[in-house]
């Protein structure tokens, strides 16, 4: 049945003839030697192998030019799917100021990929110290923060923006006196491979350049609904929009990873409504993974499906929402226990 063939630990199983609608198994579709997409089976699932992923690998080197690819990967000790299904992975962080000040302790949690995760606590619980950690702007003092396998705090922040990890602030940082437009351009400047003088001519590539990043950001102002506002001063705007067009500005960078940090803060009841369904378009509608910080319990609640509890710098809680909704240490951090009556 076709050839077999070996790179490093991947194994190739080749038959052009095989019939991709019969067949039970892994099927990844090449043509050229470029590898199309790819459909897992419940057979190979449920066995001792762990599927896995390969959209853009180059099999030049087997020599065939059509037909399907069966790729699998055997794992020292067997299968981990759940590992794969990871975004983002939270080891044992700890964060340390002066040797004294502890911020974090402890903090062990993971991100699914596609799935909204919360981060709750009080102020001062070290939730937007845990964002700086991953978005490397804090170094933790132990531990490490991995994305798709990349450990974070050994990067530096532009560099793990480049992977695919964009996020939002507490506090709005905007700049004011610039357009909406232009505000969500910034968020494509990773993007942007034109040099000085070829973008001073504006001619060729560098035009190009500038009318796909221009498209792109005209399908952030439609998707956020904010048309009518597209070309005045962020400044003018009220706080609720000026919100929206700092998520925009992260969603400009085709962010896979979305850290939200206290994106309904402030917002009256109609525009946190709008906000938590933003955050579920992007979900569903852009396929992107979303941790956030957000002290109300309703939006939680209804969108997030993890939640996470830090309580002065330690984890106290980690589950679904109704899980931790019930979690007695949860009700006590943020409720009190109560007095007893006699």
């Amino acid at each position: 049945m076709g050839k077999i063939v070996e790179k490093g630990k991947i194994q190739g199983l080749i038959d052009p003839d095989l019939d991709t609608h019969t067949a039970a198994y892994t099927l990844i579709a090449f043509h050229d030697g470029i590898l199309l997409q790819w459909q897992r089976s419940r057979d190979l699932l449920e066995g001792p192998v762990f599927v896995k992923t390969f959209r853009h690998l180059l099999f030049k080197d087997l020599g065939v030019k059509g037909g399907v690819a069966l790729l699998f990967y055997v794992p020292p000790g067997g299968a981990d799917t759940k590992a794969e299904s990871r975004m983002l992975e939270v080891n044992n962080i700890e964060v340390v100021y002066n040797d004294v000040i502890l911020v974090l302790k402890g903090i062990s949690f993971s991100v699914p990929k596609g799935n909204i995760v919360a981060l709750l606590g009080a102020n001062g619980a070290g939730k937007t110290s845990l964002f700086n950690v991953i978005s490397g702007i804090y170094r933790p003092t132990a531990g490490e923060a991995l994305f798709e396998g990349h450990i974070l705090n050994r990067m530096k922040p532009h560099r793990i923006a480049g992977l695919g990890v964009a996020r939002t602030f507490q506090n709005i940082e905007l700049f004011q006196n610039m357009t909406v437009i232009d505000n969500l351009l910034l968020g494509r400047h990773l993007h942007m491979r034109t040099g000085i003088l070829t973008g001073a001519l504006f001619y060729g590539r560098a035009l190009r350049e500038e009318t796909a990043h221009r498209l792109k950001v005209e399908e952030i102002i439609d998707f956020l609904e904010i048309e009518k506002v597209r070309k005045k001063p962020v400044g003018s705007l009220p706080y609720g929009i000026q919100k929206r067009v700092e998520l925009g500005r992260a969603l400009a960078n085709d962010p896979t990873l979305l850290l939200l940090d206290e994106p309904a803060a402030g917002m009256n009841v109609e525009e946190t409504e709008d906000i938590a369904r933003f955050i579920l378009d992007i979900k569903e509608v852009l396929g992107t993974t979303v941790l956030m910080v957000e002290h109300d319990m309703g939006v939680v609640m209804d969108i997030a499906e993890r939640v996470t509890v830090l309580d002065f710098g330690v984890m106290i809680a980690d589950g679904t929402s109704a899980q931790v909704q019930a979690d007695p240490k949860v009700i006590e951090a943020y409720l009190g226990e109560g007095d007893q009556e006699p």
